[in-house]
This record gives structure tokens, C-alpha cells and sequence, in this order.
């Protein structure tokens, strides 16, 4: 099933997601990671390049592995195969740090809010 991506905004139409993606400095790994995005798009979970986790509730994980990089991004799907983008961070440590999950949930508790 393709799931239709999206960036979760702030109240002042920022996407941290986007720029978190825009932000990496390697060009290969920033088009590696679009492409990853674009696949799930097409294939939704039989994406490539991808692993899917569940956190809790309705809150998911992308683990995505790019030129030697791990980077996680935290999302939710709503009304059927809509996804939404909500936190993103380079994986340095075994663990998500509580810091970002916590940072993906305000987040989703935020988005749920105003979908109500």
C-alpha cells in the first residue's frame, strides 16, 4: 500500500523533519534519504532501505542506515496511509535517547490536537 508522506509543521509553519533532512551536509546521504522517503511512498512498508518499529500508541519509527549514518525519524500514519513526519535525529547512542522520543510525542500529542 503507498502511504503519502508528510512533514509535520509547527504553529509557525516550520517542518523540523525537512530541515533536519535539508541540514545534512553530504549530498549523497541527503538524496539516499529522499530516495528512501520517495520508496516508502511507492511501497509504503515494503520500502528498501527502511525498517519500521512501533514506540507506542500510534507512534512509529523509520531506522534508516545512509553512507555509514543511522538516522531515526519518528512518525504516525492517519486516516489510512497518511504518514506523518514528526522528529527526526542522528543515532549516536544503542538506545533513542528519551529526550527524542519524548520531543516526537509532544509533537504527535500537538498534530492530534488540531486534527480533532
Amino acid at each position: 500500500m503507498k502511504l503519502f508522506v508528510n512533514y509535520w509543521r509547527n504553529p509557525s509553519g516550520k517542518a523540523p523533519v525537512e530541515r533536519y533532512i535539508d541540514d545534512i551536509d553530504n549530498k549523497e546521504e541527503r538524496a539516499e534519504l529522499l530516495s528512501i522517503l520517495s520508496g516508502i511512498q511507492e511501497k509504503g512498508t515494503d520500502a528498501l532501505g527502511v525498517e519500521f518499529k512501533h514506540i507506542e500508541g500510534k507512534l512509529w519509527e523509520l531506522k534508516i542506515k545512509t553512507h555509514g549514518s543511522q538516522h531515526r525519524i519518528f512518525y504516525v500514519v492517519l486516516r489510512g496511509n497518511e504518514m506523518i513526519l514528526l522528529h527526526a535525529y542522528l543515532k549516536k547512542t544503542p538506545k533513542a535517547p528519551l529526550k527524542e522520543i519524548q520531543t516526537a510525542k509532544h509533537r504527535l500529542k500537538q498534530l492530534m490536537e488540531v486534527k480533532q
